[in-house]
């Protein structure tokens, strides 16, 4: 389905001109803030939003009060509940007011109308398609670099995060929002696997399962995460998706991909009734280190140790790492 062209707001093929993108995306913010209500409220909304810090360890974690995702957060992303809904990222549902940034033959930018970021964009596929990171892994990659040095991409699996399942997207916010992009590049990390230019590495106590991918190459850095990919399906006996979150950036001539190793979508305290249900949901900008709660009641309760162990409980085991790395030898 092709966006009616009074609806396209402007053009950018890949790679055309480096710092060029971002200023487009900002400038179709700015016009679907003021033409668009849905959009224009959705950012007032932030103005209320409430932000703290929960120290532990010597990573950053941090909590949103954000009411404008509890859509987000207590969606229904079951295989019956998606085949009745109506895919709100297909072309032909788009909000009329709702304008795009063409991406390439494929792709569109487009202002997300809940935003969590200042600038939050949702970057989806033309075509109805589902949500799968290897056939797009390269694209992932030019994104970010087309998108620097103002923000970072990012990818939620569609068995962990992503609302939409059944539509292939993206997402991207400022760099350094997400305070896991900045972590990826502590000194701190221990390296586990090395070649081909590509240097994966961990982060020591870190409290989620991560791999860190470094690369000046982005060729190279996408057949190193396929293989990764590829090893991580062999080991779990499945062919469909591992269970993943992805930020990707680039930045001083580096690209860097974290990649988040998950278990499962929800904790065990996310379907508890009543007072005992935790209505925290863990995607991408969540174990990324910004939690985003839209009920007050977590916000104001939740502990370190408690948003520790949710990250705990979804995350795949620490020790399979080493296991990927020997499957890429």
């Amino acid at each position: 389905m092709i966006l009616p062209a009074a609806r396209v707001y402007g053009e950018f093929e890949p790679g055309q001109e480096q710092n060029r993108l971002p200023g487009m995306c900002a400038s179709l913010l700015q016009q679907q803030r003021e033409t668009w209500p849905m959009c224009r409220e959705g950012y007032a909304s932030l103005a209320q939003v409430r932000t703290k810090s929960l120290g532990i360890g010597r990573y950053s974690l941090h909590l949103q009060f954000n009411p404008g995702r509890i859509v987000s957060t207590g969606a229904k992303v079951d295989p019956a509940t998606i085949r009745q809904r109506r895919c709100f990222l297909c072309v032909e549902h788009l909000p009329p007011e709702q304008h795009a940034m063409q991406y390439g033959r494929d792709l569109l930018i487009l202002c997300n109308p809940a935003p969590i970021f200042s600038s939050h964009f949702t970057i989806s596929h033309r075509e109805h398609r589902p949500q799968a990171i290897e056939p797009y892994a390269e694209v992932m990659l030019q994104l970010s670099k087309d998108l620097s040095p103002e923000f970072c991409t990012f990818y939620n699996g569609p068995r962990c995060g992503a609302s939409a399942p059944d539509h292939f997207h993206f997402q991207a916010a400022p760099l350094g929002a997400i305070p896991a992009m900045t972590e990826a590049a502590s000194d701190s990390r221990s390296i586990i696997w090395n070649a081909n230019g590509v240097e994966m590495s961990i982060l020591p106590d870190y409290g989620r399962t991560a791999a860190i991918f470094h690369a000046k190459d982005a060729s190279a850095m996408s057949n190193a995460f396929r293989r990764f990919v590829a090893g991580w399906r062999t080991l779990e006996g499945v062919n469909e998706e591992p269970m993943m979150n992805v930020l990707s950036a680039y930045h001083h001539g580096m690209f860097r991909l974290v990649v988040f190793l998950r278990s499962r979508h929800r904790p065990e305290a996310y379907f508890r009734k009543g007072e005992a249900q935790v209505l925290v949901s863990p995607a991408a900008v969540d174990i990324g280190g910004l939690t985003v709660t839209p009920r007050s009641k977590e916000f104001d309760t939740l502990t370190p140790e408690a948003l520790a162990g949710i990250f705990l409980e979804v995350s795949a085991d620490p020790s399979i790492m080493q296991k990927i790395c020997e499957t890429m030898t």
